[in-house]
């Protein structure tokens, strides 16, 4: 049977991977921490995170649901584009953001398992982190895009490409992304909204064929756990993404950059 102990370790990790999988903060550098620190390093550990990620991605879902609808054509009430332009955002633009990360993570999948260690991990923290600068420091000075409607198919093949970076534990998926927005001329909010919905596709399809392969660890007995980790990280990530689009209207990316750096800092003391 699931203990208190379990359960509350479950929440913990469920808080933790709900705040932090889609800021440009990576959600993966704070799991390996907390999961150490909470002496959760068993077999259960890399099935548990793969079941909360699924939640952190319905979270996505309930959020632009309308938008995902309308990417395979099918729109609730009036068509609303966030842009200045005449363009919409449509199923092309995600695919071309996929293709890159898709192919790279196939061809480099033995190489990228072998980075799985807290070294490479905070190592990308910091490189992540410079180009979170490097983005807020060069990005065009007028956007290009500046709603999400706005953004080009090149645009979102560039991001794509940035997003290759993100198979270095972590390096974060959405500060690849939105770092790559910026220097391709898209809007801080424009660029969030892009990653956010990027990361859907995305993360069913890494989450998924994670799932299968943790098919032989998944037990009934630990069913509660999973369930309130699930439901933590539904929650937390609901909260954090209207939190986070709400505050990067007014405030950098300089501000993460900087955590960034501290928790490298963090995890050298701890783990190294």
């Amino acid at each position: 049977m699931t203990g208190l102990h379990d359960l509350f370790v479950a929440f913990i990790l469920g808080i933790v991977e709900g705040l932090t999988e889609f800021l440009p903060v990576s959600s993966t550098g704070h799991m390996i921490l907390a999961g150490t620190l909470l002496g959760f390093t068993d077999d259960r550990a890399k099935t548990f995170e793969v079941i909360i990620q699924l939640g952190s991605i319905l979270a996505v879902v309930v959020m632009f649901w309308r938008r995902l609808f309308g990417l395979i054509g099918i729109h609730f009430g009036e068509v609303k584009h966030e842009g200045i332009g005449q363009g919409r955002l449509t199923l092309v633009h995600i695919i071309l953001g996929m293709v890159p990360a898709v192919i790279m993570g196939l061809v480099l999948h033995e190489q990228i398992k072998a980075l799985f260690e807290a070294k490479y991990v905070m190592y990308a923290l910091v490189v992540g982190g410079v180009l979170l600068l490097a983005g807020e420091w060069l990005k065009p000075k007028l956007p290009r895009a500046q709603g999400i409607d706005d953004i080009t198919y090149l645009q979102a093949l560039m991001i794509g490409c940035f997003q290759c970076l993100a198979l270095w534990p972590g390096f974060s998926r959405s500060g690849a992304t939105i770092s790559g927005g910026l220097l391709m001329g898209v809007s801080r909010y424009a660029a969030s909204e892009f990653s956010f919905i990027l990361a859907v596709p995305m993360m069913i399809g890494a989450t998924g064929l994670d799932l299968y392969k943790s098919l032989p660890f998944l037990s009934w007995h630990d069913f509660p756990m999973f369930a309130v980790g699930f439901v933590t990280a539904f929650i937390v990530a609901l909260l954090a993404i209207k939190f986070f689009l709400q505050i990067i209207k007014r405030i950098s990316f300089v501000p993460f950059a900087i955590y960034r750096f501290v928790l490298a800092a963090v995890v050298y003391w701890v783990m190294m």
